[in-house]
């Protein structure tokens, strides 16, 4: 057992356009696998949000797309050279095991050396013009620009990757963005902000703001100077966002339920190897996780088998132990949501293999066999690690079950079939079918997004930094 040092509480304000701000009301953060305090952040009101916004719309930027690619190099630098002591602050608010802390530093790392390279690629196109006669002795151009002001607001589940996703392409695309972390790991947010004004981006374009969602949501999605609103989260509160936001840009990447489908070829030790990493990435607590495995008969059994064997090896516990594979959910109330998940499944006639303990906000890895394509625990997102099978007769079936949910961001196929894979492409209505891979597959430079109520808009570095750009055509 690792001991726990008891950390230094950092007293942290909020940045605006160059100024920072505080409030005499804070907001206390605490480590949910030691209950200590670990950081305080201000409570903002709605008007001081509001100035926020407006002082970023006042700002004129200047920089080249050079400097900003600059900028964005020297910050993924400076994010490398302090991997341990940002990993462990993201494990000090999150309860994220160590080991998964240190990947979402590298992938940090990634993201920001991606949208280096992205500011240096924003291109539009020559129209031809003797298409019609009105466009004779013309030359027309369509040219992208910077939207102007992005509101950025994020969930708990990546500290730090979930702020990066958003500030990097809007800053590559020449915007100003301001941000609002979720009030459950706020910490991470101001040490990357650290690194990009080290870095050389101008203060009055970033803005970093913390309070309660209710009281400060309306005022960043709402203002006049806001004109582009890109969020993740629970579907429930992206459909609120979209309806208070107005005429603006809008992406929304909100929750998933993502499948992973063994055909009857699929090599099962890989399989169990992505169902592994995809089920129990992050305790869980990933949009693009895998939430239910759809196994087909004939390799059902050898794979539960396996699966099982895996999960029972990995270690859960203390996070702050480089050897732990599961840390912490973000709170004891999350655990027993995923708790009751469970419980009402095995109601229903499904069975526990493995797992089904919690302690806190600790939940081990659980495989539940035999649940049922109606049970809550599938039909809704489950943000645990949990691994139900759904046994299936056919492909078909597989494929009708997946699409039976109302989300649609990715999915996992393993088959090495070719009929397979071409049934899965046409018939399966996500933003990603992976082959022999886990929906949780992602790259910094590939699109990244889903359909029905699992969002609008596409992510990953390029595709984010068109949706934080605006055509604007030229006739000459």
């Amino acid at each position: 057992m690792h001991a726990i040092a008891k950390p230094e509480v950092e007293h942290v304000k909020c940045f605006a356009a160059g100024e920072w701000i505080d409030s005499t009301d804070r907001i206390e953060v605490y480590n949910p696998f030691t209950n200590q305090l670990v950081g305080t952040v201000p409570r903002l009101s709605a008007r001081q949000v509001e100035q926020a916004v407006d002082a970023l719309a006042a700002y004129k930027p200047k920089l080249s797309a050079h400097q900003r690619g600059e900028i964005l190099y020297k910050a993924a630098q400076g994010v490398k050279a302090r991997k341990e002591e940002i990993a462990m602050g993201i494990t000090l608010e999150s309860g994220m095991s160590l080991k998964n802390s240190r990947v979402e530093v590298d992938r940090t790392c990634g993201l920001l050396l991606t949208a280096s390279e992205e500011a240096k690629r924003i291109m539009g196109e020559q129209i031809p013009s003797d298409t019609d006669s009105a466009g004779r002795n013309k030359m027309i151009l369509a040219m992208r620009f910077p939207v102007g002001v992005v509101t950025a607001i994020v969930p708990f589940n990546r500290p730090l990757n979930q702020v990066t996703v958003k500030i990097a392409p809007s800053f590559a695309a020449g915007n100003k963005t301001i941000v609002k972390p979720s009030s459950h790991v706020p910490l991470s947010s101001f040490r990357l902000l650290q690194i990009l004004l080290e870095s050389g981006m101008p203060p009055e374009m970033i803005s970093i703001v913390t309070g309660s969602s209710s009281e400060i949501s309306a005022a960043l999605v709402t203002n006049k100077n806001v004109d582009m609103v890109t969020f993740t989260g629970s579907t429930e509160v992206g459909r609120r966002l979209t309806q208070i936001a107005g005429i603006k840009r809008v992406t929304i990447e909100a929750g998933g339920n993502d499948p992973l489908i063994l055909c009857e070829d699929a090599n099962i030790d890989k399989a169990v190897e992505i169902a592994v990493a995809g089920a129990y990435g992050n305790a869980g607590q990933a949009c693009r996780g895998i939430k239910r495995i759809l196994a087909l008969e004939g390799v059902a059994d050898a794979f539960a088998k396996k699966f099982v064997e895996k999960s029972k090896a990995l270690k859960c516990g203390n996070p702050f132990d480089p050897e732990t594979d599961i840390g912490t959910l973000i709170d004891e109330d999350a655990a027993m949501t995923v708790e009751r998940a469970v419980e009402d499944a095995v109601k229903g006639g499904a069975r526990v293999l493995c797992g089904h303990r919690r302690e806190g906000a600790l939940y081990q890895p659980t495989v539940v066999d035999e649940v049922k394509p109606d049970a809550g625990m599938v039909v809704e997102e489950c943000f645990g690690p949990t691994a139900p099978i759904i046994r299936c007769k056919s492909l078909e079936q597989a494929v009708d079950i997946a699409n039976s949910t109302e989300y649609g961001l990715q999915s996992g196929v393993m088959t090495n079939n070719l009929e397979n894979i071409r049934y899965c492409i046409n018939n399966l209505k996500v933003g990603a079918v992976n082959i022999n891979e886990g929906p949780q597959f992602d790259m910094p430079n590939i699109p990244f997004g889903g359909v029905k109520q699992s969002g609008i808009g596409r992510e990953g570095i390029r595709y984010a930094v068109q949706e934080m750009t605006y055509l604007k055509t030229v006739v000459m």
